[in-house]
């Protein structure tokens, strides 16, 4: 078994999972990186310069091959698995009224942004109970990387609300039977993220962040959500499990 902690990140070539990828390195930590595309990413060479050893696992984890895959090269090549960051996730190719919206989407995102991190939680999970029988004080922990869209309608795309408040409540479950192993499972919750999803609406979030959107009147940084992927990493949040870190500029304050 490897002696330096290892994480599996899941979307991790760009915007936010690069980012979480080069804070873990950066804290020691040892990767498997999944991506939904063959070709390995850059983010594996920048994060062996910061003295990470790594692997790669390619595919969607919407498939069930994948998920098994992504777990077993863990267990072959590093033999543990301390923390797993469940960051993969897709807007709709099409943003569609719900009322005119389709299933092929919806089975779409669901399959990757819920169906995946869902199951293949559970597969990191149990191997991770094995984990603690054989060594009760190594810290264990799961991140799921939720959005404020969990509780923010937004009907041109009903498909990602609904995965990412899903995610909200696969973190309470997950948070609650795991609790009894010393696992602990958090949510981050980013807000309005500088990355390739949402460059698309750009124009239409820079008007509303400059008339108050959030109260930190700024566009969030794959760093910010970064940071506080560390801060479980690093396990200053252990005794907060089920916990939600939003990471948002204050979008979540309800103000008069």
């Amino acid at each position: 078994m490897a002696d330096r902690p290892v994480a599996i990140v899941t979307g991790a070539s760009r915007g936010i999972g690069r980012s979480v990828a080069l804070e873990l390195a950066s804290l020691g930590y040892d990767l498997v990186i999944n991506r939904a595309q063959e070709q390995p990413p850059e983010v594996l060479e920048e994060a062996g310069a910061l003295g990470a050893r790594y692997e790669f696992a390619p595919g969607s984890i919407a498939e069930t091959d994948v998920r098994i895959r992504i777990v077993e090269l863990a267990k072959s090549k590093f033999g543990r698995c301390d923390l797993l960051v469940n960051n993969a996730g897709t807007a709709p190719l099409k943003r569609m009224d719900i009322l005119a919206a389709t299933e092929e989407s919806f089975d779409r995102v669901l399959g990757i942004n819920l169906k995946g991190p869902y199951f293949l939680t559970q597969l990191v999970a149990n191997w991770m109970v094995e984990q603690r029988r054989q060594d009760p004080n190594r810290p264990l922990r799961i991140v799921n990387i939720g959005s404020i869209s969990a509780y923010t309608s937004s009907p041109s795309r009903g498909e990602y609300c609904l995965s990412k408040a899903g995610i909200a409540m696969m973190t309470k479950l997950y948070a609650d039977r795991l609790a009894e192993y010393d696992i602990g499972v958090f949510e981050i919750s980013p807000g309005i993220i500088e990355t390739d999803m949402t460059r698309a609406v750009k124009e239409k979030y820079d008007r509303m962040i400059a008339e108050g959107l959030t109260p930190i009147r700024r566009w969030g940084q794959p760093g910010d959500v970064a940071k506080a992927v560390g801060a479980v990493a690093e396990g200053r949040l252990d005794f907060s499990t089920g916990s939600v870190i939003n990471v948002d500029g204050g979008f979540h304050l309800r103000r008069l």
